[in-house]
């Protein structure tokens, strides 16, 4: 073995386990993945299939009383959250979005059809997925490649930054639950 290969292997044996330009590259493309795939979501719950109304009737069909209030309370918040983490600004809100309109999905609606997305009436894989990757998103931050970090707010991430997506987004889904959620009686 050369010194040259030498110093090399030495080198590439001491190097991080990751670069911060792929971190930031991949939180980029996961905040915007996860945030277009919102954004979908409450623009299709507004303008697609039955619009507005049949998205209000099929929440009330669900037990969230007033339907349409719940219809678009849901799809700007899909739309919001979307936005900010396309962007990466006031991420843990954008993350809390996602956690807190998917899990009263998961309540309304999945959990009661299985795991897989492909079963009658559509399991909870897909909304289970959303909450988790809220969540992850929470805790990590918008990486260096967000309005976020140009701005400089430092509480976007870690601790904060779970916390907010915890409190605001699956706790905010629970009392939302509590307080307007009355499914009939089978």
């Amino acid at each position: 073995m050369s010194f040259i290969t030498a110093v090399v292997m030495a080198k590439a044996m001491s190097a991080p386990v990751f670069s911060p330009t792929g971190l930031s590259l991949g939180l980029a493309i996961f905040r915007i993945a996860v945030g277009g795939i919102m954004l979908a979501h409450g623009i299709n719950h507004i303008f697609g299939g039955g619009k507005i109304r049949g998205t209000a009737g099929w929440f009330a069909s669900l037990g969230m009383k007033p339907g349409i209030f719940h219809a678009w309370m849901a799809s700007l918040a899909e739309i919001g959250g979307g936005i900010l983490l396309i962007l990466g600004l006031f991420t843990p809100l954008g993350a809390a979005a996602v956690c807190g309109t998917m899990i009263v999905a998961f309540i309304t609606n999945h959990r009661k059809n299985g795991f897989f997305i492909f079963r009658p009436g559509e399991g909870w894989e897909y909304v289970g997925l959303l909450i988790c990757s809220g969540l992850a998103i929470g805790a990590a931050g918008p990486g260096k490649w967000s309005i976020d970090q140009l701005l400089k707010f430092n509480w976007v991430s870690g601790n904060v930054g779970f916390a907010i997506a915890v409190i605001a987004g699956l706790g905010g889904g629970l009392l939302l639950l509590l307080g307007f959620w009355r499914p009939e009686k089978k």
